[in-house]
C-alpha cells in the first residue's frame, strides 16, 4: 500500500535530534526509573542516586501518605468519573481545599486535576478584551499557556523583562488607569531557581490597581515560615491575590490549586474550562496530597532541611569549581557550557551512580546549558558528599576541571 505524504508531519520527518543523540548514548531523558524510595532509585538494574526530583520533602514514598492513598482507593475507587462541576466532586476535595485555604491564610481554595492546568485554568477565565497582563518573560509554560489562550479572545499581554520591577513599573505605567490588569509572576523560577523579587513586583502591583497571581510550584513547601512559600517568605502573602501551586513537588501527588478571596474562587469555579472540562483528581491523589500537608504542618523542619541540603552542594560545587549561581531554593545549576559537553557530562554522571537534568539550549540561553539538580529534605550526608565527589571525578575526566 502506497503511504500518502500528508505535510503536516513533515516537521515531524525532519526531527532527527533526538535520534543523533541516542545513537551517541548520550539521550538522558524519558528514563524509566523501576523503583523508588526517594533519594536512591532503581534505573536499568542498579541503584542510582536521585539528585534531579521535585520531591522536595522526599514524601513520594512516605508511609502515611501511601496508606491514605490506599485507604482512598478502597473506599472511592479509582476514579471520579466527571467533572468537579457535575459527579466529580467528593468530600476529599472539599476538605483538602479547605485545609489549603487555612493553611495559606485565604478565604478559599479550589483544586485542578494537574499543576499546568492550575496556572492555565485560572489565568484565562480573570481576563477579557479590554484586560492587560502582564507576565514575566521567563514563566512557566502552565501559564505561557494561560497568556495564549487570553490573547486569542482579545487580551493584551504584556511581557516585562524578567524579575525587573522597574520594567513591570515602566509598562504599567503607560496603561489605563481604571483597565484591568493582571500580574503574573512564577515565585520560584524552575530552570534557574532564581526567586521573583515578590517585594518590589507586590509593591507595584498595588501602585497601580493590578491584581497580582503567584505561581509557587518550586517556592511552597521550600521557603517561607512553614514552608508556606515565597509570597510568605517576603511577607506580601496578604498582597498577594491568587497563589497557584501544585501537589507534584512538595505534596507527593498530582493536582494543583489556586487559593484566594472567596468570591475570586467561585467565579473560577464557574467559569474555568479547565476547572470544568477536565475529569476531578483521582481520590488517591487527592488523599495523597492531603496526607503530604499534614506531614509538612506537623514537621515544619523540613523545609530547612531541604534549603541545608542544597545550599551544602551549592557551597561543595562552587568549591571545586563549578559554575554555580547563588541560590536559596531547592534547585542548583550547574553551567557547563554546549549541548554536546551537557550531554556527556550527564552521561558520565549516570554512569557513577548520580542522575541530574540535562537542560540545553533553547530551554536555556545559548552558552549556559547546565546539570540541573535539585534536593531533597530526605537526602543524607552520604547522598550528598557522593553526588559532590561524582561531580568531581567526571568534571576531571572530561576536562571541565583543571588538575
Amino acid at each position: 500500500m502506497t503511504k500518502i505524504r500528508k505535510p503536516l508531519f513533515d516537521k515531524c520527518a525532519e526531527y532527527t535530534r533526538n535520534y543523533e543523540v541516542q545513537q551517541a548514548g548520550l539521550y538522558p531523558y524519558f528514563r524509566p526509573i523501576q523503583e523508588s524510595e526517594g533519594p536512591v532509585v532503581m534505573m536499568e538494574g542498579r541503584q542510582v542516586v536521585m539528585a534531579g526530583s521535585n520531591n522536595y520533602l522526599g514524601l513520594t514514598a512516605h508511609p502515611k501518605v501511601k496508606e491514605a492513598a490506599r485507604q482512598a482507593l478502597e473506599k472511592y475507587g479509582t476514579s471520579c468519573s466527571g467533572s468537579r462541576f457535575l459527579t466529580g466532586t467528593i468530600d476529599l476535595h472539599i476538605n483538602l481545599e479547605n485545609k489549603l485555604a487555612k493553611f495559606m491564610g485565604k478565604e478559599s481554595a479550589l483544586l485542578f486535576s494537574t499543576g499546568f492546568q492550575a496556572g492555565q485554568g485560572v489565568i484565562f477565565p480573570m481576563v477579557g478584551r479590554k484586560d492587560y497582563i502582564l507576565s514575566d518573560r521567563d514563566n512557566h509554560a502552565s501559564i505561557q499557556a494561560g497568556n495564549m489562550l487570553a490573547a486569542s479572545l482579545g487580551t493584551q499581554v504584556i511581557r516585562y523583562k524578567h524579575n525587573d520591577v522597574a520594567d513591570l513599573e515602566k509598562q504599567l505605567s503607560k496603561l489605563p488607569e481604571d483597565a484591568g490588569k493582571f500580574v503574573v509572576t512564577d515565585g520560584v523560577f524552575s530552570t534557574f531557581g532564581t526567586v521573583a523579587n515578590l517585594d518590589g513586583i507586590s509593591e507595584v502591583a498595588k501602585k497601580y490597581g493590578a491584581a497580582l497571581l503567584v505561581d509557587d510550584a518550586h517556592g511552597f513547601g521550600v521557603m517561607g515560615p512553614d514552608g508556606k512559600g515565597s509570597p510568605f517568605h517576603f511577607g506580601v502573602q496578604d498582597d498577594t491575590d491568587l497563589i497557584v501551586c501544585t501537589f507534584s513537588k512538595t505534596l507527593a501527588s498530582l493536582g494543583g490549586f489556586v487559593a484566594g478571596d472567596e468570591q475570586v474562587i467561585n467565579y473560577l469555579k464557574h467559569k474555568s474550562p479547565a476547572l470544568i472540562f477536565s475529569a476531578s483528581p483521582t481520590p488517591a491523589s487527592v488523599a495523597a496530597a492531603d496526607a503530604a500537608l499534614d506531614i509538612l504542618i506537623e514537621q515544619p523542619e523540613l523545609p530547612q532541611k531541604v534549603s541545608a541540603n542544597a545550599q551544602f552542594i551549592r557551597e561543595g560545587l562552587r568549591a571545586i569549581g563549578f559554575n554555580v549561581p547563588e541560590g536559596q531554593t531547592a534547585i542548583v545549576p550547574v553551567f557547563i557550557g554546549s549541548d554536546e559537553e551537557t550531554f556527556l557530562f550527564w552521561r558520565r554522571l549516570y554512569d557513577e551512580g548520580v542522575f541530574v537534568n540535562a537542560f540545553i539550549s533553547p530551554a536555556t540561553p545559548p552558552g549556559m546549558q547546565m546539570l540541573r539538580t535539585s534536593y531533597m529534605a530526605t537526602h543524607e550526608q552520604s547522598h550528598l558528599e557522593f553526588i559532590l565527589d561524582k561531580f568531581e571525578k567526571v568534571g576531571k575526566q572530561i576536562g571541565y576541571l583543571k588538575g
